[in-house]
Protein backbone atom coordinates (compact mmCIF):
# COMPACT_ATOMS: atom_id res chain seq x y z
CA UNK A 1 0.00 0.00 0.00
CA UNK A 2 3.06 2.08 0.78
CA UNK A 3 4.25 2.21 -2.81
CA UNK A 4 0.55 3.08 -4.07
CA UNK A 5 0.71 6.56 -1.88
CA UNK A 6 4.05 7.44 -3.11
CA UNK A 7 3.28 6.47 -6.67
CA UNK A 8 -0.25 9.04 -6.47
CA UNK A 9 2.25 11.60 -5.15
CA UNK A 10 4.09 10.95 -8.74
CA UNK A 11 1.19 10.72 -10.72
CA UNK A 12 -0.17 13.79 -9.50
CA UNK A 13 3.13 15.91 -10.20
CA UNK A 14 2.88 14.40 -13.78
CA UNK A 15 -0.72 15.87 -14.01
CA UNK A 16 0.12 19.10 -13.30
CA UNK A 17 3.27 19.26 -15.38
CA UNK A 18 5.47 19.77 -12.72
CA UNK A 19 8.75 18.02 -10.74
CA UNK A 20 8.37 16.24 -7.95
CA UNK A 21 9.75 18.27 -5.07
CA UNK A 22 11.77 15.70 -2.45
CA UNK A 23 13.39 17.07 0.19
CA UNK A 24 15.86 15.05 2.38
CA UNK A 25 16.54 15.91 6.02
CA UNK A 26 18.20 14.38 9.04
CA UNK A 27 16.24 13.48 11.32
CA UNK A 28 17.98 15.13 14.81
CA UNK A 29 19.41 17.35 12.84
CA UNK A 30 20.23 20.89 13.66
CA UNK A 31 18.54 19.96 17.46
CA UNK A 32 17.31 16.59 18.35
CA UNK A 33 13.80 18.13 19.12
CA UNK A 34 13.84 19.96 15.57
CA UNK A 35 12.88 16.55 13.45
CA UNK A 36 8.44 17.60 13.43
CA UNK A 37 9.10 21.24 12.83
CA UNK A 38 11.50 20.69 9.71
CA UNK A 39 9.20 17.92 8.68
CA UNK A 40 5.85 20.20 9.45
CA UNK A 41 7.79 23.19 7.59
CA UNK A 42 8.46 21.27 4.73
CA UNK A 43 5.07 19.63 4.07
CA UNK A 44 3.40 23.23 4.39
CA UNK A 45 5.69 24.49 1.69
CA UNK A 46 5.35 21.94 -1.28
CA UNK A 47 6.97 18.84 -0.94
CA UNK A 48 5.23 15.83 -2.52
CA UNK A 49 7.25 13.04 -0.67
CA UNK A 50 10.26 13.79 2.10
CA UNK A 51 13.48 11.70 2.43
CA UNK A 52 13.61 11.43 6.42
CA UNK A 53 17.53 10.19 6.64
CA UNK A 54 17.88 8.51 10.16
CA UNK A 55 21.59 9.24 11.12
CA UNK A 56 24.46 6.95 11.11
CA UNK A 57 27.94 7.08 12.96
CA UNK A 58 29.84 5.68 9.17
CA UNK A 59 27.58 7.30 6.38
CA UNK A 60 30.02 6.92 3.83
CA UNK A 61 27.74 7.04 0.97
CA UNK A 62 26.84 10.77 1.55
CA UNK A 63 28.61 13.81 0.58
CA UNK A 64 30.09 16.06 3.71
CA UNK A 65 26.87 18.23 4.61
CA UNK A 66 24.60 14.72 5.40
CA UNK A 67 27.75 13.39 6.93
CA UNK A 68 28.01 16.56 9.15
CA UNK A 69 24.69 16.16 9.88
CA UNK A 70 24.18 12.92 10.75
CA UNK A 71 27.44 13.39 13.45
CA UNK A 72 25.73 16.14 14.84
CA UNK A 73 22.54 14.58 15.21
CA UNK A 74 23.84 11.79 17.30
CA UNK A 75 26.10 13.62 19.41
CA UNK A 76 22.52 15.23 19.88
CA UNK A 77 21.38 12.07 20.96
CA UNK A 78 18.93 10.73 17.92
CA UNK A 79 18.36 7.17 17.91
CA UNK A 80 16.15 5.53 15.87
CA UNK A 81 13.53 4.63 18.34
CA UNK A 82 13.42 8.70 18.45
CA UNK A 83 13.27 9.26 14.54
CA UNK A 84 10.17 6.84 14.31
CA UNK A 85 8.55 8.90 17.16
CA UNK A 86 9.33 11.74 15.24
CA UNK A 87 7.66 10.32 12.36
CA UNK A 88 4.36 8.96 14.46
CA UNK A 89 3.86 12.76 15.49
CA UNK A 90 3.96 14.10 12.11
CA UNK A 91 2.15 11.78 10.69
CA UNK A 92 -1.13 13.22 13.22
CA UNK A 93 -0.36 16.21 11.04
CA UNK A 94 0.39 15.25 7.20
CA UNK A 95 -0.26 12.40 5.20
CA UNK A 96 2.66 13.24 3.31
CA UNK A 97 4.54 10.41 1.96
CA UNK A 98 7.79 9.95 3.74
CA UNK A 99 10.53 7.71 3.03
CA UNK A 100 13.60 6.36 5.52
CA UNK A 101 17.00 6.73 4.45
CA UNK A 102 19.50 4.70 6.15
CA UNK A 103 22.22 2.27 5.82
CA UNK A 104 21.62 -1.39 6.70
CA UNK A 105 23.71 -1.20 10.12
CA UNK A 106 21.30 0.48 12.20
CA UNK A 107 18.33 -1.67 10.85
CA UNK A 108 20.54 -4.80 11.74
CA UNK A 109 20.96 -3.10 14.82
CA UNK A 110 17.40 -2.65 15.75
CA UNK A 111 16.49 -6.11 14.03
CA UNK A 112 15.09 -6.41 10.77
CA UNK A 113 11.76 -7.57 11.46
CA UNK A 114 11.04 -5.43 14.13
CA UNK A 115 12.38 -2.34 12.01
CA UNK A 116 10.41 -3.05 9.11
CA UNK A 117 7.13 -3.13 11.74
CA UNK A 118 8.12 0.00 13.39
CA UNK A 119 8.91 2.07 10.61
CA UNK A 120 5.19 1.07 8.84
CA UNK A 121 3.70 1.40 12.23
CA UNK A 122 5.01 4.89 12.58
CA UNK A 123 4.05 5.80 9.31
CA UNK A 124 6.69 5.59 6.93
CA UNK A 125 5.60 5.05 3.13
CA UNK A 126 9.01 3.75 2.14
CA UNK A 127 12.34 2.43 3.19
CA UNK A 128 15.58 3.66 0.62
CA UNK A 129 19.07 1.33 1.94
CA UNK A 130 21.74 2.88 0.86
CA UNK A 131 24.33 -0.03 1.38
CA UNK A 132 22.58 -3.20 0.67
CA UNK A 133 23.52 -4.05 -3.12
CA UNK A 134 21.08 -5.93 -4.79
CA UNK A 135 21.46 -9.99 -4.75
CA UNK A 136 24.01 -9.54 -1.77
CA UNK A 137 21.81 -11.38 0.86
CA UNK A 138 18.69 -12.58 -0.97
CA UNK A 139 17.10 -13.54 2.54
CA UNK A 140 17.48 -10.12 3.82
CA UNK A 141 16.03 -8.75 0.18
CA UNK A 142 12.98 -11.36 0.57
CA UNK A 143 12.11 -9.14 3.54
CA UNK A 144 12.31 -6.18 2.79
CA UNK A 145 10.21 -6.69 -0.34
CA UNK A 146 7.43 -8.66 1.56
CA UNK A 147 7.19 -5.72 3.66
CA UNK A 148 4.69 -2.94 2.69
CA UNK A 149 7.68 -0.52 2.89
Amino acid sequence: MSDIVISAAFEACRANSRPALIPYVTAGYPTRTSTFQVLKALANHGADVIELGIPFSDPLADGPTIQKASFISLENGTTVEGVLEDLRVFREHSDIPVVLFTYLNPVLRYGVTSFLADAEAAGANGLLMTDLPSGSDPELESEMISSPL
